[in-house]
Protein backbone atom coordinates (compact mmCIF):
# COMPACT_ATOMS: atom_id res chain seq x y z
CA UNK A 1 0.00 0.00 0.00
CA UNK A 2 1.14 3.53 -0.89
CA UNK A 3 -0.26 6.76 0.13
CA UNK A 4 -0.66 9.67 -2.28
CA UNK A 5 2.48 11.09 -2.01
CA UNK A 6 4.15 8.02 -2.86
CA UNK A 7 5.02 6.97 0.73
CA UNK A 8 5.23 2.94 0.37
CA UNK A 9 7.34 2.09 3.93
CA UNK A 10 8.03 -1.60 4.70
CA UNK A 11 9.32 -3.36 8.19
CA UNK A 12 12.93 -5.11 8.11
CA UNK A 13 12.66 -7.83 11.41
CA UNK A 14 16.19 -8.20 11.85
CA UNK A 15 17.50 -11.28 13.44
CA UNK A 16 14.34 -12.00 15.97
CA UNK A 17 16.04 -16.10 16.17
CA UNK A 18 16.43 -18.33 19.14
CA UNK A 19 20.38 -18.12 19.28
CA UNK A 20 19.42 -14.47 19.99
CA UNK A 21 17.24 -14.76 22.72
CA UNK A 22 17.00 -15.84 26.06
CA UNK A 23 16.79 -18.21 28.27
CA UNK A 24 18.91 -20.33 26.05
CA UNK A 25 20.22 -18.68 23.28
CA UNK A 26 24.01 -18.90 22.88
CA UNK A 27 24.11 -15.35 22.23
CA UNK A 28 21.53 -13.98 23.90
CA UNK A 29 20.49 -10.58 24.13
CA UNK A 30 19.39 -8.91 27.57
CA UNK A 31 15.19 -8.75 27.13
CA UNK A 32 15.33 -9.79 23.60
CA UNK A 33 12.59 -11.74 23.21
CA UNK A 34 10.59 -8.83 25.33
CA UNK A 35 10.25 -7.44 21.72
CA UNK A 36 7.79 -9.55 20.63
CA UNK A 37 4.96 -7.63 21.16
CA UNK A 38 5.79 -4.43 20.08
CA UNK A 39 7.12 -6.29 16.70
CA UNK A 40 4.00 -7.82 16.18
CA UNK A 41 1.68 -4.70 16.53
CA UNK A 42 4.21 -2.93 14.11
CA UNK A 43 3.76 -6.45 11.47
CA UNK A 44 -0.28 -6.10 12.05
CA UNK A 45 -0.09 -2.08 10.37
CA UNK A 46 -0.19 -1.70 6.47
CA UNK A 47 3.39 -1.95 5.74
CA UNK A 48 3.71 -2.31 1.39
CA UNK A 49 6.10 -5.14 2.38
CA UNK A 50 7.70 -7.05 5.38
CA UNK A 51 10.47 -9.14 5.51
CA UNK A 52 12.48 -11.05 8.49
CA UNK A 53 16.01 -11.60 8.58
CA UNK A 54 18.42 -14.32 9.46
CA UNK A 55 21.93 -14.61 10.36
CA UNK A 56 22.37 -18.27 8.64
CA UNK A 57 25.82 -19.58 9.39
CA UNK A 58 27.64 -22.64 8.22
CA UNK A 59 29.12 -24.07 10.74
CA UNK A 60 33.11 -23.24 9.91
CA UNK A 61 32.40 -19.29 9.81
CA UNK A 62 35.23 -17.13 10.10
CA UNK A 63 33.06 -15.21 13.56
CA UNK A 64 32.73 -18.04 15.49
CA UNK A 65 35.67 -18.29 17.87
CA UNK A 66 35.57 -21.75 17.74
CA UNK A 67 36.84 -22.03 14.31
CA UNK A 68 40.34 -20.14 15.35
CA UNK A 69 43.53 -21.40 16.80
CA UNK A 70 44.27 -20.33 20.10
CA UNK A 71 45.31 -17.77 21.85
CA UNK A 72 43.03 -15.87 19.28
CA UNK A 73 40.31 -18.06 19.83
CA UNK A 74 38.23 -16.49 22.82
CA UNK A 75 34.71 -15.39 22.30
CA UNK A 76 33.75 -11.26 22.39
CA UNK A 77 37.54 -10.31 21.08
CA UNK A 78 38.52 -8.83 18.31
CA UNK A 79 40.01 -10.19 14.87
CA UNK A 80 41.00 -8.50 11.54
CA UNK A 81 39.26 -10.33 8.71
CA UNK A 82 40.51 -9.42 5.06
CA UNK A 83 38.48 -9.09 2.23
CA UNK A 84 39.35 -12.44 0.22
CA UNK A 85 40.05 -11.11 -2.82
CA UNK A 86 41.40 -8.31 -1.88
CA UNK A 87 43.95 -8.29 1.48
CA UNK A 88 44.54 -4.94 1.49
CA UNK A 89 41.00 -4.45 2.21
CA UNK A 90 40.43 -5.24 6.10
CA UNK A 91 37.98 -5.12 8.81
CA UNK A 92 38.41 -5.52 12.44
CA UNK A 93 35.05 -7.59 13.80
CA UNK A 94 34.34 -9.56 17.35
CA UNK A 95 34.51 -13.32 17.60
CA UNK A 96 31.43 -14.83 18.96
CA UNK A 97 30.10 -18.12 20.59
CA UNK A 98 29.19 -20.66 17.76
CA UNK A 99 25.03 -19.16 16.51
CA UNK A 100 22.41 -19.32 14.49
CA UNK A 101 24.27 -22.54 12.71
CA UNK A 102 22.22 -23.35 9.69
CA UNK A 103 19.11 -25.88 9.94
CA UNK A 104 19.81 -25.39 14.02
CA UNK A 105 17.49 -24.76 16.71
CA UNK A 106 18.96 -21.60 17.41
CA UNK A 107 18.68 -20.35 14.24
CA UNK A 108 14.99 -20.39 13.91
CA UNK A 109 13.00 -17.57 14.02
CA UNK A 110 11.48 -17.04 17.79
CA UNK A 111 8.12 -18.54 17.54
CA UNK A 112 6.54 -15.49 19.33
CA UNK A 113 6.61 -13.99 15.78
CA UNK A 114 3.62 -13.65 13.96
CA UNK A 115 5.47 -15.27 10.91
CA UNK A 116 1.82 -15.65 9.10
CA UNK A 117 2.46 -11.65 8.61
CA UNK A 118 6.15 -12.06 7.10
CA UNK A 119 6.12 -12.03 3.58
CA UNK A 120 9.95 -12.68 2.64
CA UNK A 121 12.98 -14.19 5.07
CA UNK A 122 15.91 -13.19 4.18
CA UNK A 123 19.52 -15.38 4.91
CA UNK A 124 22.64 -13.27 5.48
CA UNK A 125 26.30 -14.49 6.94
CA UNK A 126 26.46 -17.52 4.58
CA UNK A 127 29.76 -16.74 3.34
CA UNK A 128 31.79 -18.35 5.62
CA UNK A 129 34.78 -16.31 5.08
CA UNK A 130 33.22 -12.79 5.84
CA UNK A 131 31.43 -11.34 8.80
CA UNK A 132 27.66 -9.64 7.85
CA UNK A 133 26.03 -7.49 10.39
CA UNK A 134 24.22 -6.30 8.06
CA UNK A 135 21.02 -7.92 5.69
CA UNK A 136 21.80 -6.36 2.67
CA UNK A 137 26.02 -6.96 2.17
CA UNK A 138 29.02 -8.15 3.82
CA UNK A 139 31.43 -4.96 4.76
CA UNK A 140 33.66 -5.34 1.94
CA UNK A 141 33.56 -3.13 -1.28
CA UNK A 142 36.92 -3.79 -3.06
CA UNK A 143 35.20 -6.02 -4.24
CA UNK A 144 31.74 -6.73 -2.90
CA UNK A 145 31.85 -10.27 -1.70
CA UNK A 146 28.31 -11.06 -0.47
CA UNK A 147 25.04 -10.08 -0.99
CA UNK A 148 21.84 -11.10 0.63
CA UNK A 149 19.46 -9.54 -2.58
CA UNK A 150 17.55 -7.23 -0.33
CA UNK A 151 18.01 -4.29 -1.67
CA UNK A 152 17.04 -5.39 -5.06
CA UNK A 153 13.80 -7.04 -3.20
CA UNK A 154 13.00 -3.70 -1.28
CA UNK A 155 13.59 -1.77 -5.06
CA UNK A 156 11.58 -4.50 -7.10
CA UNK A 157 8.62 -3.88 -4.39
CA UNK A 158 9.07 0.15 -5.00
CA UNK A 159 9.84 0.58 -1.29
CA UNK A 160 10.76 4.20 -0.49
CA UNK A 161 10.99 4.07 3.58
CA UNK A 162 12.56 1.31 5.21
CA UNK A 163 11.61 0.58 9.30
CA UNK A 164 13.67 -1.56 11.03
CA UNK A 165 13.33 -3.86 14.28
CA UNK A 166 14.66 -6.56 15.52
CA UNK A 167 18.37 -8.19 17.08
CA UNK A 168 20.93 -6.40 18.31
CA UNK A 169 20.32 -3.16 18.11
CA UNK A 170 24.49 -2.12 18.42
CA UNK A 171 25.10 -4.70 15.72
CA UNK A 172 22.73 -6.04 12.92
CA UNK A 173 19.92 -3.16 13.56
CA UNK A 174 22.57 -0.77 13.65
CA UNK A 175 24.28 -2.56 10.48
CA UNK A 176 21.45 -2.83 8.36
CA UNK A 177 19.88 0.58 8.61
CA UNK A 178 23.06 2.41 7.77
CA UNK A 179 23.16 0.26 4.30
CA UNK A 180 19.38 0.63 4.32
CA UNK A 181 19.94 4.35 3.91
CA UNK A 182 22.97 4.13 1.93
CA UNK A 183 21.07 2.46 -0.38
CA UNK A 184 18.62 5.61 -1.04
CA UNK A 185 15.98 4.43 1.65
CA UNK A 186 14.54 6.47 4.32
CA UNK A 187 15.36 4.60 7.07
CA UNK A 188 14.15 4.87 10.71
CA UNK A 189 14.85 2.33 13.65
CA UNK A 190 11.80 1.53 15.70
CA UNK A 191 13.67 1.93 19.26
CA UNK A 192 11.14 -0.05 21.26
CA UNK A 193 11.41 -2.93 18.59
CA UNK A 194 15.20 -3.54 19.60
CA UNK A 195 17.56 -4.82 22.59
CA UNK A 196 21.54 -3.90 22.54
CA UNK A 197 24.39 -6.08 23.52
CA UNK A 198 25.79 -3.58 25.18
CA UNK A 199 22.96 -1.44 26.69
CA UNK A 200 25.18 1.87 28.09
CA UNK A 201 26.12 2.14 24.19
CA UNK A 202 22.56 2.81 22.89
CA UNK A 203 23.04 6.84 23.07
CA UNK A 204 26.17 6.29 21.54
CA UNK A 205 25.08 3.62 18.44
CA UNK A 206 22.11 6.31 18.10
CA UNK A 207 24.43 9.19 17.21
CA UNK A 208 26.05 7.42 14.72
CA UNK A 209 23.11 5.85 13.42
CA UNK A 210 21.83 9.70 13.45
CA UNK A 211 25.58 10.53 11.56
CA UNK A 212 24.91 7.88 8.87
CA UNK A 213 21.46 9.42 8.06
CA UNK A 214 18.40 7.07 10.34
CA UNK A 215 16.57 8.06 12.65
CA UNK A 216 15.47 6.47 15.86
CA UNK A 217 11.75 6.42 16.70
CA UNK A 218 8.95 5.54 18.62
CA UNK A 219 6.27 3.28 18.35
CA UNK A 220 4.19 6.02 19.45
CA UNK A 221 5.46 9.05 17.04
CA UNK A 222 4.58 10.60 13.88
CA UNK A 223 6.55 8.23 11.72
CA UNK A 224 5.18 4.93 12.76
CA UNK A 225 1.64 6.72 12.78
CA UNK A 226 2.16 7.65 8.84
CA UNK A 227 1.73 3.76 8.52
CA UNK A 228 -1.08 3.04 10.38
CA UNK A 229 -2.83 6.19 8.50
CA UNK A 230 -2.08 4.54 5.42
CA UNK A 231 -5.06 1.61 6.41
CA UNK A 232 -7.90 4.81 6.51
CA UNK A 233 -6.42 6.00 3.56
Amino acid sequence: MASADGFKPALVVVDFQEDFCPPNGSLAVTGGRDIAPLVNSLLALPFAMTVATKDWHPQDHVSFASNHAPPNNKPFESVTIANPHNAAETETTRLWPDHCVQGSKGAELVPELDVAKVQHVVEKGQDRRVEMYSAFKAPFDDPVVAQSGLAELLREGGITDVYAVGLAFDYCVKYTAIDSAKEGFKTYVVGEGSRAVDPSAWADVERELKEKGVTVVSADGEEVKKVKDLGAA
